[in-house]
């Protein structure tokens, strides 16, 4: 199978496609032909050996990135029930020592594969796990965002944001979106935050103070720097506030409100309670951009720069 790979980790400039054999599958896991892959700003940090340093991982090369994929279901394993051959589906599969998604066959274990619902097409359901996920952890786990409380999320027409910014409206929350860009800003209000910021150009604590005079009563941060800063400010003495381990610089502490890190796995409940969302509710994924593979090296460098929701491959 033709694959995105690299033979060190180290810079966009390693990645090359190369004809590698397809994984065998286990009793538990399914094949899958990806027809699109998500790429994720975390892929840089997997790229470059963070993952691997991090967790005391001895990886084998060449090594295949993507953590998340559509496609069509090619073989099952033995002890595989609920899913047949042919069905469309989406997946996860976060480090997977058998290759990630960046190819067009990824041996998963079924119970990280879900049939993708009509309301995706496979593009969004191709790029829509990794930032589904942790969206949901920290609104509903970690946040534990309740009915008409007033949430700011920062990063809001990133990838892991303009998602959060539908679940939290599906939690009935008020929600304030900080975006970056006059296109971020134009999306996110489509998507229907209560009110939108342009973090780049506007007085996001003036803003912010007219939205919730109280405070927020919580906050999601994609990003850190100045402006998670003086969104933490704004959060109300018992509020709380999270952020995706991953983002830098880490916000600073405030010892009157709850803040805390978190990691985004997948795990089968949390892929279940996301699925039941989008199938019921509906997710819009924003996608900006669709590379092909073999513009591996082009897509990486377009992590670094400006755009809006996420990019993804077409396989």
């Amino acid at each position: 199978m033709k694959a995105a790979v690299i033979d060190r980790f180290g810079g966009p400039e390693n990645l090359a496609i190369r004809d590698v054999p397809v994984p065998a599958i286990d009793d538990d896991e399914v094949l899958v032909r990806v027809k699109y892959a998500g790429i994720g700003s975390w892929d840089i940090f997997e790229r470059e050996g963070g993952y691997a340093e991090m967790l005391g991982l001895t990886p084998s090369f060449p090594y295949i990135l993507g953590s998340e994929g559509s496609g069509v279901v090619r073989a099952k394993g033995k002890k595989v029930t609920g899913l047949e051959v042919g069905d469309e589906v989406y997946a996860t599969g976060f480090l997977n020592p058998k290759g990630g998604f960046y190819a067009e066959f990824a041996a998963v274990r079924a119970a990280f594969v879900v049939r993708k619902p009509e309301a995706l097409s496979l593009p969004e359901a191709g790029a829509v796990s990794g930032i589904g996920l942790t969206a949901l952890r920290g609104l509903e786990d970690v946040l534990r965002l309740g009915k008409n409380e007033a949430v700011a999320i920062l990063g809001a027409s990133g990838g892991i944001g303009h998602i959060a910014v539908q679940l939290a409206r599906q939690m009935g929350a008020r929600v304030f979106a900080i975006a970056s860009g006059e296109d971020g800003a134009s999306a996110v209000r489509a998507l229907g935050a209560d009110a939108v910021v342009d973090g780049r150009r506007d007085d996001v604590r003036a803003a912010a103070e007219a939205f919730a005079p109280g405070g927020f009563d919580a906050a999601l941060l994609t990003a850190g720097g100045e402006l998670a800063e003086a969104v933490i400010r704004c959060v109300r003495p018992g509020g709380r506030a999270a952020y995706p381990h991953g983002i830098h610089p880490i916000p600073g502490d405030r010892p009157d409100i709850e803040l805390a890190g978190y990691h985004g796995e997948p795990d089968p409940d949390i892929i279940g309670r996301l699925h039941e969302r989008i199938r019921s509710r509906g997710i819009k994924v924003l996608i900006d951009r669709v590379f092909d593979l073999e513009e591996a090296r082009q897509a990486h460098i377009a992590l670094r720069q400006h755009y809006v929701g996420k990019l993804c491959f077409k396989i």
